[in-house]
């Protein structure tokens, strides 16, 4: 595995979780915990399809991870009958912050910032 996978991977695990606690602040009843883990799951998929893309400018990282995060966002969004709005930005904003965190973390050369 490549150092741009590994850290996807776990970037979008530890967003997961932070998804995991959010949505258990906002629900006003219990969250089951298939949910819970979708939800998680959900941002590890984020990090993962991030994590597998070429190296590239910063600012085309994070388009095409803004691209990933809605879309695969948007799968889990639709699939709560478009109940959790806030879920679903938040998997836009990952998809912002995985390719920085890639980014940065793997030290590319600043030559490569457009």
């Amino acid at each position: 595995m490549n150092k741009r996978l590994i850290i996807g991977l776990i970037a979008g695990a530890i967003l997961g979780v932070v998804c995991i606690i959010g949505a258990s602040l906002r629900s006003s009843e219990p969250l089951s915990s298939n949910y819970l883990f979708a939800f998680w799951y959900n941002r590890v998929i984020i990090g993962l399809a991030i994590g597998l893309l070429g190296k590239n400018s910063l600012k085309l990282y994070i388009l095409k991870g803004v691209i990933i995060g809605t879309m695969v966002s948007f799968a889990f969004y639709s699939s709560t009958n478009y109940q959790d709005l806030m879920g679903f930005i938040a998997g836009v904003v990952y998809g912002t912050i995985i390719p920085v965190a890639i980014y940065l973390i793997n030290d590319y050369k600043k030559t490569t910032i457009e």
